[in-house]
């Protein structure tokens, strides 16, 4: 936590430089720490608009600052003491481990180079396609085109959302050769370094999915389950609305409905003015962001894994069971203690953040609860009421993205490290539940 405040002290401080704005003064420090921890908590929630206040030099601060935020400060610092010395000391690796959710110790090296190894192709693929679209569909010059293919592939790899359109990406909304490139992106980096770095160890050795481990499967099964929900739930209650999908073709309803049921995953760019879709749309999607992506990667939210260990307790209580088992393993009760534990912690911070903003704000509950949520699970979606937040709701943002950037990895790691076992227990008692 402490790295990670620092990169955001130091992106504040560059981002203060009058030569980080396209106009004449310098940015007010409230603004320039606002832009700083949505870099680098990865979300693309904004107070200024990212191509018409900053400068080239504050967008391409904006775009460092992703990349460290998305990459991570333990994992970045883990790869660069390899490349100096070629070791790492050992309190080094139990950071980078416990930030990359390695499972033992050994394994932090391998993780950390698979981490870098998966970022840089993943990034360098889908900014030869942009910039290509951009040159050859859009009329960019070369270079304007490669630093807008460079930016939107940093950006969408790390589930950030900020981009350099006004508009997000509405203006590319029926452009499957910008929008499809991108959604892969942001389902990529929100599966989770771990479960990347295993499908490749798993191919080259042609091992089948029954060898996958059990956070694999249900992170891709949870993934893709959640996709085909928010997939359908966006085409049925868009399809007709005459502000959003109203007057598009069916094929390009077909397209902005996947590219909006991705985008939750948490990456913030939006084809589709979130200002003007109905009121379930926005719950909706309120509840895909809370969810996120996949652990140890660069997506927010309580996580798939935690979402689907939950619903597998219900299934197992509802059935009778004493115990929980998925995929024909057993879910230990320090696993399923650990869920809960995040997901309760995760409602009340975001139950309190919409309290207090209701307070203080003149904006509506949907709208209110659409930002939180946004912010924790660092998304970057909005309905447009950041920019007209007071600087108190401004500064409840920032803390709720930094909570939620590194909120449910402290709070697991934390409760994983401090088990320990009771000298005595007090005679067992059974309240009344339900």
């Amino acid at each position: 936590m402490g790295g990670f405040a620092a990169v955001v002290l130091i992106g504040t401080a560059l981002l203060s430089l009058p030569a980080a704005t396209a106009g004449p003064s310098a940015a007010p420090p409230l603004t320039a720490l606002f832009t700083a921890a949505s870099a680098v908590c990865v979300t693309g929630l904004i107070v200024a608009d990212t191509p018409a206040y900053w400068s080239a030099f504050g967008q391409a601060v904006i775009l460092g600052l992703i990349q460290v935020g998305g990459f991570g400060v333990m994992t970045l610092a883990t790869v660069l003491g390899l490349l100096v010395t070629r070791r790492v000391r050992l309190r080094m690796q139990l950071r980078a481990g416990a930030e990359a959710k390695s499972l033992t110790l050994g394994e932090v090296r391998r993780l950390v180079v698979g981490v870098l190894q998966v970022t840089v192709v993943f990034e360098a693929l889908l900014t030869a396609v942009l910039a290509a679209r951009m040159v050859l569909g859009h009329g960019e010059p070369p270079l304007r085109g490669l630093w807008l293919g460079l930016f939107h592939a940093v950006s969408a790899f790390n589930n950030a959302g900020f981009a350099l359109y006004s508009d997000s990406l509405e203006s590319f909304a029926t452009d499957p050769w910008i929008c499809v490139p991108i959604a892969l992106a942001v389902i990529a980096g929100g599966l989770g370094f771990p479960v990347w770095v295993e499908l490749y160890r798993h191919a080259r050795r042609g091992r089948e999915p029954h060898h996958w481990t059990l956070h694999a499967k249900i992170t891709l099964v949870a993934t893709a389950v959640l996709l085909v929900v928010g997939w359908a739930g966006f085409l049925l209650l868009e399809w007709r609305n005459p502000a959003t999908m109203g007057p598009l073709s069916a094929g390009d309803k077909v397209l902005t409905g996947f590219f909006q049921a991705v985008m939750p995953r948490t990456a913030g760019f939006n084809s589709l003015p979130f200002g003007e879709v109905h009121t379930q749309t926005l719950f909706l999607t309120d509840m895909l962001m809370f969810v996120g992506g996949g652990s140890a990667g660069t997506a927010g939210g309580i996580k798939v894994t935690t979402f689907a260990l939950l619903a597998f307790v219900v299934y197992a209580n509802v059935r009778g069971e004493s115990s929980v088992h998925v995929a024909h393993r057993r879910i230990t009760e320090g696993v399923i203690q650990q869920a809960i534990t995040v997901v309760l912690l995760a409602i009340g911070l975001v139950f309190s953040a919409t309290m207090a903003l209701m307070t203080i704000t003149p904006f509506t509950l949907d709208q209110i609860l659409f930002e939180v949520i946004s912010a924790f699970s660092t998304v970057g979606l909005s309905t447009g009421i950041t920019g007209d937040l007071s600087p108190a709701g401004e500064v409840i943002i920032v803390g709720l993205m930094f909570t939620g950037r590194l909120g449910p990895i402290t709070v697991a790691t934390a409760l994983a490290l401090r088990r320990r076992g009771r000298r005595f227990e007090y005679p067992e008692e059974r309240p009344i539940v339900g």
